[in-house]
């Protein structure tokens, strides 16, 4: 666990190396302390005595993170529109390790009628600042103690979201402190008790209705919580600096060290991982696979015998252990799968043959019991006019995987977001594109299966086009029309100063409008993308848009404006509104428009762009705008290729990113804008001096 004659815990929770308690110990910057003030003692971070520093729970060299305790933020008022400010943060030093968990830790806050925002330095003035995250909760009908209160099998609290007076966001950015706004807009009662955490994602399940007011105006509940310390997850990197922008060093380039002397992996069964998140960058240290224990010590890494317990392992024959793996096999005189139960049989010549027919019948039962399954699914998401899409549409298992060579690595285009793409030719000599999904899990066949449903009812040229689907697998595989020349992506971030002409950025920009309004206005029902990118609009030989990517799309119903869902979107084209209640809407494309408006105009890669001061590209961008100084963030060659229209996009680009949805143009008005700039763009280009001195004569 630690360097020889080290102390290797302190209360309940084991201290391993490179972390320390004591003087050569640990490595630098992960220096603890055992506060024996209490009993049983407490882990703290640094050299902090029991005052001004936080206690430690559990430490995780697997993920490179540790689980700390924080203090939440109370806030009570009697009063609506009372705005409040308060400061949160850790005594973590901003050069050191540590760093707020992107992937474990939340932003959340209780309460009704509150809007409560994190921003990185000072106070916020009338919404203006550095804004790290924001929630908003909408007013909570809290005379219906069921609407915050579940009795059903024993009681416990409804999940935390913005419509039952909680929310909770994502934080982008690390600092050791916080400003934290509160807004209060509830008329209803005397009293309210508001608060705001930075806690671990989970953590508040469960929990949060008992937090959101200590005065309860209904019936009696359990004694709300003790929140007097909430669990917070810090991660941590080997070399851990923060991010610089302009980026001095790309994503792509590792962290790891080169020379294995200055590596703080030093087990030679180890491997180093790089940790670059949009937070911090640097690198930690793992087991390689078949090892465990510790990677920053010269023999911390020892070899699992996974002979031990092979069941667990997957191995119900012989099993032999070898460094770092082990082999799995029938033992002499059986044949068949050693790693199913039962799957090795005495061999014969009778018994290879009944071992090889009910294999034959296995795989084919498993795919009869995929495909109803599949099959079923889809059929209730399919319009009924459409329900034969099932023989139209169809391909087998056996087809794919001769097109494919069983899934060749060697095939495949490319990741998405939603699973693995590989070009084929089908025996129809059709040029495909097949798309598999990488990981089995529920959500991902549910985003398959919106896929199928979305795209088998829309047709628009400027949208992919489904063929087909194999519902035979357990997750189904979906078959496109092959789209030659890549994506927007790829054409508009080339490492060359030239990109993309500024003609085909504005004629690409009309045709993905085109085809959202077809989305939002002209569906059988209205249906919402949802993950608006560069990445997401492919384009053939002709540089023609066909948007795709439809797994996280929603049907919106014809009488409604909106509907409640789970946040999901990519951060940087992500509707700000969308992302803090909860509640999705066509203009939350609109938004995301905006974005890709302004990715078009500067050149810059939302995700990642942060300007000099720390601003993210639409800050920036509208910052520029407002202060007419647009041509600071403008791409130099829309600069030279556009004229007077490119101011145009870039007002409407504004119009489509406010905050308020309300106060954004329909995709029918963009698109409409959009075109007569394009026309007009054209009229003049076409118009010479020769045709001016012949109309004025």
């Amino acid at each position: 666990m630690g360097l020889p004659g080290c102390q290797t815990t302190c209360g309940n929770v084991t201290v391993r190396y490179p972390f320390g308690i004591s003087a050569g110990c640990f490595l630098p910057g992960f220096n603890l302390t055992c506060d024996r003030t209490h009993n049983p003692p407490r882990l703290r971070l640094g050299h902090g005595g029991a005052t001004d520093s936080v206690q430690i729970t559990d430490i995780n060299l697997d993920n490179a993170t540790m689980r700390v305790m924080s203090s939440p933020i109370l806030f009570q008022t009697t009063h609506p529109n009372t705005t409040e400010f308060y400061t949160w943060g850790l005594p973590v030093d901003e050069d050191g390790p540590y760093v707020l968990s992107y992937d474990y830790t939340k932003f959340i806050l209780v309460g009704c009628g509150v809007q409560a925002t994190l921003s990185s330095n000072g106070r916020l003035l009338n919404g203006v600042g550095d804004v790290v995250s924001s929630c908003y909760n909408t007013r909570c009908r809290l005379e219906d103690p069921n609407h915050w209160w579940a009795t059903t099998d024993g009681g416990g609290c409804r999940e935390c979201s913005a419509g039952y007076g909680c929310c909770q966001a994502s934080i982008s950015e690390f600092f050791p402190s916080y400003s934290v706004q509160f807004s209060s807009f509830h008329r209803d009662l005397d009293a309210l008790t508001f608060a705001v955490l930075v806690a671990e994602q989970g953590w508040i399940e469960g929990l949060w209705c008992r937090m959101a007011g200590l005065t309860w105006p209904f019936g009696t509940l359990p004694p709300p919580p003790d929140l007097s310390m909430v669990p917070v997850v810090l991660e941590w990197a080997m070399n851990s600096t923060q991010p610089t922008y302009p980026k001095t060093v790309p994503d792509d380039i590792s962290r790891c060290p080169m020379d294995g002397a200055s590596s703080a992996c030093k087990s030679i069964h180890s491997l180093c991982v790089d940790m670059n998140t949009i937070v911090r960058s640097g690198y930690s240290c793992r087991c390689s696979a078949g090892y465990y224990g510790n990677p920053y010590l010269n023999d911390g890494c020892q070899d699992i015998d996974e002979c031990a317990n092979p069941e667990y392992y997957g191995c119900y024959g012989e099993c032999v252990n070898k460094p770092g793996t082990f082999l799995c096999r029938c033992s002499h005189g059986s044949h068949g799968n050693s790693s199913i139960a039962h799957g090795c049989v005495k061999s014969s010549s009778g018994t290879t043959i009944i071992v090889r027919k009910i294999k034959v019948q296995r795989k084919k039962k498993l795919r009869e019991t995929f495909f109803k399954q599949n099959h079923g699914q889809l059929l209730q998401q399919l319009v009924c006019h459409m329900a034969d899409i099932g023989e139209r549409m169809i391909v087998t298992l056996d087809e794919i995987e001769k097109a494919t060579n069983n899934f060749d690595k060697s095939r495949e285009l490319g990741d998405g977001g939603h699973g693995t793409v590989y070009k084929e030719i089908l025996s129809s000599q059709h040029v495909v594109a097949i798309k598999k999904s990488k990981i089995v899990i529920q959500r991902e066949i549910n985003e398959f299966i919106n896929e199928v449903a979305i795209l088998s009812q829309v047709n628009h040229r400027n949208i992919v086009k489904l063929l087909g689907c194999c519902l035979e697998t357990e997750v189904p595989l979906l078959i496109y029309e092959f789209i030659s020349n890549g994506t927007l992506y790829s054409h508009l971030h080339v490492d060359a100063p030239i990109s993309i002409s500024w003609k085909d950025r504005l004629r690409i920009a009309v045709e993905t409008a085109r085809a959202l309004t077809y989305l939002h206005s002209l569906a059988s029902m209205p249906i919402i993308h949802r993950d608006i990118k560069s990445p997401n609009i492919l384009l053939d030989d002709n540089l023609t848009v066909k948007l795709s990517d439809f797994g996280a799309s929603r049907y919106i119903p014809i009488d409604q404006e909106g509907i409640h869902t789970t946040v999901q979107g990519t951060l940087g084209y992500l509707d700000p509104m969308y992302h803090s209640t909860g509640h999705l809407t066509e203009k939350s494309d609109v938004y995301s428009f905006g974005v890709l408006l302004i990715e078009l105009l500067t050149r810059k890669k939302p995700v990642s762009y942060r300007s000099s001061q720390g601003f993210v590209l639409v800050n920036h961008f509208l910052s520029l705008l407002s202060g007419k100084n647009l041509d600071e963030i403008l791409d130099p060659q829309v600069t030279k290729e556009g004229d007077g229209e490119v101011v145009d996009i870039a007002l409407l680009a504004a119009i489509c990113v406010k905050f308020r949805g309300e106060e954004r143009p329909t995709m029918r008005q963009v698109e409409m804008t959009l075109e007569s700039i394009q026309a007009a763009k054209e009229f003049s280009s076409d118009v010479t001096d020769d045709d001016i001195s012949t109309e004025i004569i």
